[in-house]
């Protein structure tokens, strides 16, 4: 009886060493087990105009959020005989005509900047995305919501945004202050004419998903659609509303910049890049770094949102994950 033990121990052992083996050569076979999030960073590296943009723009960021606190320079301080000087020390970037420091109201202009960007794009991704899902799920509402979408996307975006702006500023400075106000206005109007690509790609996305077996199992199991939307649709376009909203804080920056160079954006005591442009266009002349400046970190602002925009195409893309 010994023996027949010690047997079947043996003969355990030897199956436990088998079963080892075969796991560890199906491990081999397979791969280092990558998880989502590494497998994202992963092809996210190999985009280099997205890790330099990546930088660039933590740079620029960091810049316009500490540069105001530790540049010694005060960027509303008006010192007239200082007035109008060129690139040198202590001014590193000159001065602009009522004596204040070009690279301190760089940084504070970015700063305002980027908070109109980001402020708008998340405006207009939210309403895109419910839009597009909304539109992509219900069939019934699809004719509607896609025609009201076409409707938007036929009018002309500069001659709105300016009519817009001159109808409503004054009643926005009076409920909200002159600052304030100007910055609801600016990123609501903004949001309202941008998020129109992001609800055809969504709306794109849904149609597609929720033909999924999934999709069909939950509906089957008498699953209600606000929890089918919110449990499996919006997860999966999760990957194509991030790429939309990073390509969509290039766009609100521009749009911004552009209204504020035709001075009827924010007012000149609250300065932007586009609005420094705009205070800077007579006098390149006498200071040309008022020019440079904010058009250099403008352009990089874009160029490096867009190439980030790109990296995390490419790398929630699963066909191109798989060949990673």
């Amino acid at each position: 009886m010994g023996d027949n033990m010690s047997s079947s121990e043996e003969l355990t052992a030897a199956q436990r060493e088998q079963v080892a083996a075969s796991a560890l050569e199906e491990a081999n076979e397979l791969g280092e087990f990558r998880s989502l999030r590494s497998d994202v960073w992963r092809q996210f590296r190999k985009h280099r105009g997205a890790l330099v943009g990546t930088v660039i723009i933590s740079l620029i960021v960091f810049g316009a959020v500490m540069g105001p606190v530790v540049y010694p320079f005060d960027p509303f301080e008006i010192d007239v005989p200082s007035a109008n000087q060129g690139a040198g020390w202590p001014h590193i970037l000159g001065t602009d005509n009522l004596g204040r420091d070009v690279a301190a109201r760089s940084l504070i202009g970015g700063r305002i900047s980027l908070a109109v960007g980001f402020a708008a794009m998340v405006f207009s991704i939210i309403i895109g995305t419910l839009v597009g899902v909304v539109a992509g799920y219900f069939k019934r509402l699809d004719g509607i919501l896609m025609r009201f979408t076409d409707l938007f996307l036929s009018l002309p975006l500069l001659p709105v945004l300016l009519l817009v702006i001159v109808l409503f500023r004054d009643q926005l400075k009076d409920a909200f202050g002159e600052t304030f106000g100007i910055f609801v206005l600016v990123v609501g109007i903004i949001g309202l004419t941008s998020w129109m690509q992001t609800a055809r790609i969504v709306r794109g996305e849904v149609l597609s998903i929720k033909e999924q077996e999934f999709i069909l199992a939950s509906r089957s199991v008498g699953t209600r659609p606000h929890r089918i939307i919110s449990q499996h649709i919006l997860p999966n376009v999760l990957s194509s509303v991030i790429v939309a909203a990073s390509l969509g804080i290039a766009t609100s920056i521009l749009t911004e910049s552009a209204l504020s160079f035709l001075g009827l954006g924010f007012p000149a005591s609250f300065p932007t890049w586009g609005r420094l442009l705009f205070d800077a266009k007579d006098a390149y002349a006498i200071n040309f770094m008022r020019i440079v400046a904010p058009s250099v970190l403008l352009s990089l602002t874009v160029m490096s949102v867009n190439f980030i925009g790109d990296g995390l195409r490419d790398a929630l893309d699963p066909q191109a994950r798989s060949q990673g």
